[in-house]
């Protein structure tokens, strides 16, 4: 059995009139992530509101301690959500991001989606586990195949894919075995575009408890301005 310790926080910011953000932190399920409404589409609050709950009632319907098919289930609730958005907004529809994870046998697995982030702590390391499906990302990662790709700097942090939107985004999967001491931070864009990845782990390795590190974590994101929602759901693994 593993045991844990988990939090989860989210602020609208100094800016934004509504939050769009929205999580899961449900140490039962061992079930823990985010969503982000896409901004420049209606409905961001509604797109990630029926992310999550899509994601949640699909796990939760599952019966035994098997890993399930984390793309299967991404990619049905991309298509609730399509239809949902296409009723509340026929011209554009709506789109989120979705970054979570489910922990089982000692592993988390990770699903992803868009430019929430998960990182991953442990002594002496901390790295991001995800990456952000965006514009310039896409173009190095093309490039790098040897591909000639340009694009407009303005764009340069565009989604290429989200939830909700035509087609069926790809998803990426992540395994990290889990070991005793480990921290993770599923956190949206309003936490990462403020706080430098050095902030983020040394503030995760000083803290005592998952609740005062995302304390300190969110409150640096909205002194620096707050332009936008700010969220985060903090995870300490004790034993896996």
């Amino acid at each position: 059995m593993t045991l844990l310790r988990s939090a989860a926080l989210s602020d609208i910011g100094r800016v934004r009139r509504q939050n769009e953000d929205r999580l899961v932190n449900d140490p039962e399920a061992l079930l823990f992530g985010v969503a982000d409404g896409v901004g420049g589409l209606p409905g961001g609050a509604e797109a990630a509101q029926r992310t999550i709950e899509q994601i949640v009632s699909s796990i939760r319907g599952i019966s035994g301690a098997g890993v399930p098919d984390l793309a299967a289930i991404v990619q049905h609730a991309n298509f609730q959500v399509r239809a949902f958005g296409l009723a509340l907004s026929p011209s554009t529809g709506i789109g989120s991001t979705l970054t979570f994870g489910l922990i089982r046998h000692q592993v988390l697995h990770i699903a992803h989606v868009g430019d929430s982030r998960c990182y991953g702590w442990r002594p002496n390391e901390f790295v991001q586990l995800t990456e952000d499906h965006s514009v310039e990302n896409e173009a190095r990662l093309r490039r790098a195949r040897g591909e000639v790709v340009y694009y407009q700097d303005v764009n340069r942090n565009a989604l290429t894919r989200c939830m909700g939107q035509p087609g069926m985004p790809e998803v990426d999967l992540i395994e990290r075995p889990l070991r005793a001491g480990d921290r993770y931070l599923f956190c949206t864009d309003g936490v990462t575009r403020l706080v430098r990845q050095p902030e983020l782990g040394e503030l995760i390795g000083a803290a005592e408890e998952p609740e005062a590190a995302l304390r300190e974590i969110i409150a640096l994101a909205i002194r620096r301005g707050g332009p936008d929602n700010a969220t985060g759901v903090m995870l300490f693994i004790d034993e896996p």
